[in-house]
């Protein structure tokens, strides 16, 4: 009998199955850091405001959102690592690299730290220094601002908080002009009064999850139907301020059709939603923020060049 009747031998294709899907598994989960879906509607606003800013060239659009997803990415991580404890009580965030315990916290936020300052030298050395400031600005801002002090402290934290996702037009606008002008903050403007009503369309699908996770979104605080009001005058407010590149004659009427037909549309599922407390209104208006916002930056865009 052979010594080694009694032992399974792995075959050799199966030997490196566990290390490469450890490998594989530990890169999922540093992309995942980044919030990579987050990121694409902040890379479009990007791209589309360089358009609205003048004609750059394809090297400075790589470098600009190679900047900015970096930039965006470490700010996602830290927030990975700071709100490991209420992702763990939400069923939509607990299988987080952090929160399910894959990526240690320190891990995460030295990471994050890495990509945002990766970030500024990157954009401070190719684009320019504005630039690099700017968005290391949205991530301080982020972080300190909406993470570290108002998320579990206001629900008007989303209000507040929402200046640091309204950054990238800025960082877009100094990297083809290298300065800021009227222009550059209608366009910050209108993405920091459409955060509110995008989030807490959301906020309301995920009322039950922030109550236990104790935070205070608006829904918990004051109640859907607050919220709902909340939603239909930021909506309104969004509307107004959409104008506002038009009417200082920065674009014209190839852009103020689209602003007044999408904002008429956002205006018709916000006073839908006001009207019913069924999921389903909240679960379109969000989708409908998203599409708003991305059709809105890319008739900008458009109405630049024609």
């Amino acid at each position: 009998m052979s010594s080694g009747a009694g032992v399974t031998t792995a075959p050799p294709q199966a030997a490196g199955v566990a290390p490469r899907s450890a490998a594989s598994q530990l890169v999922r989960d540093y992309v995942t850091l980044t919030k990579p879906t987050v990121q694409s509607l902040l890379l479009l606003t990007t791209v589309t405001t360089m358009y609205v800013a003048g004609t750059p060239s394809l090297r400075l659009i790589l470098l600009t959102c190679l900047g900015g997803a970096l930039s965006a990415g470490g700010a996602g991580a830290i927030n990975h690592a700071v709100d490991r404890d209420i992702d763990r009580m939400m069923a939509r965030t607990a299988d987080r690299p952090v929160a399910s315990g894959r990526v240690s916290p320190a891990a995460a936020i030295g990471f994050g730290v890495l990509l945002g300052c990766a970030s500024f030298a990157l954009l401070a050395l190719t684009v320019n220094p504005l630039a690099a400031a700017l968005s290391l600005s949205g991530l301080l801002g982020y972080v300190f601002v909406y993470t570290l002090w108002l998320k579990r402290s206001t629900p008007q934290n989303i209000v507040i908080g929402g200046a640091a996702g309204a950054v990238p037009p800025l960082v877009a606008w100094a990297a083809v002009t290298g300065g800021l002008d009227g222009m550059a903050f209608y366009l910050f403007a209108i993405v920091f009064f459409w955060t509110p009503p995008h989030f807490w369309a959301l906020s309301l699908l995920m009322k039950d999850e922030y109550a236990k996770a104790n935070i205070p979104m608006l829904p918990v605080v004051r109640g859907e139907a607050e919220t709902r009001r909340q939603i239909v005058l930021y909506t309104v407010l969004l509307y107004a301020v959409t104008q506002l590149p038009f009417c200082a004659g920065g674009l014209g009427v190839a852009y103020l059709v689209p602003s007044m037909l999408l904002g008429a549309g956002f205006i018709y599922f916000s006073v839908k939603l006001l009207r019913s407390a069924e999921r389903r209104w909240a679960l379109r208006t969000y989708l409908f923020s998203l599409a708003y916002l991305a059709l809105l930056f890319l008739s900008m865009a458009i109405a630049a060049h024609v």
